[in-house]
């Protein structure tokens, strides 16, 4: 038998000074729990049976602190890559290309070789709505190599490693690069396809690894550094790059 917590439908707030607000109200949920992370709107989750009144009234009383955090994580969002038509973005296989069309809706084709935008109006590239539409294109290229290069070398490695991988999978994590489970199925990031070829094979060693080392103790690094060669140095140089910037 499954069981399954109640959870309302968001509903959504505008505050001034900071904006979209998305207040989920939750069964079983004992306190409210303020979310502020990058490219995201503020979130709040409150017990199912607190009204939206109080809940508006408590992120007004937090306004001070969400505005606080807003300004720190900000230098996140800024280092996010603006497509438009003199972006000069590739992924492994694909190049992204803009052309202009007469469609009425903006469409986004993915060939052997392109990432292809097609725009109805040049003014709206930069729009939020129309770069969120470019990154979900960008992710679909990502996924189709990822499921085409992630396994085969992930296999690769441990044949010439003599680890035991139960299972490889690709998705599209917003923090983790990649992970095993204790089954040893080892999912990893698409977005690895973004890295350089040799920190997409640390991450597989690490997640590898973790078939035989299950936490990150001496043991673990000591292995890791043993296939790797430097596991140190290259995690980090992974540290410089994350899931969600480009």
């Amino acid at each position: 038998m499954l069981f399954f917590n109640f959870v309302s439908m968001p509903k959504e707030i505008f505050i001034k000074d900071i904006g979209k607000v998305v207040i989920s109200k939750k069964k079983g949920v004992r306190r409210m729990t303020l979310s502020v992370r990058p490219f995201r709107p503020v979130r709040l989750t409150v017990p199912h049976s607190l009204s939206y009144a109080s809940a508006t009234t408590f992120i007004k009383e937090k306004k001070d602190w969400i505005i606080k955090s807003r300004e720190k994580i900000s230098k996140t969002e800024n280092t996010r890559t603006v497509f438009d038509i003199k972006t000069d973005f590739k992924t492994k296989e694909r190049a992204l290309q803009f052309e202009a069309s007469n469609h009425e809706h903006d469409k986004i084709k993915i060939t052997k070789k392109e990432i292809i935008v097609q725009y109805s109006d040049i003014d709206t590239i930069r729009n939020e709505d129309m770069q969120s539409f470019i990154r979900k294109g960008i992710t679909e290229a990502l996924r189709i190599e990822a499921k085409k290069h992630l396994p085969k070398r992930t296999y690769e490695l441990a044949e010439w490693y003599k680890f035991k991988p139960s299972n490889v999978s690709v998705r599209n994590a917003k923090t983790r690069w990649g992970s095993c489970s204790g089954k040893n199925n080892i999912s990893l990031n698409i977005q690895l396809m973004r890295l350089p070829d040799y920190l997409i094979d640390y991450v597989i060693m690490h997640e590898l690894c973790h078939t035989v080392e299950k936490n990150h103790g001496p043991k673990f690094w000591a292995l890791l550094n043993n296939v790797s060669g430097n596991a140190k140095a290259l995690d980090k140089e992974l540290k410089k790059y994350n899931p969600e910037i480009y």
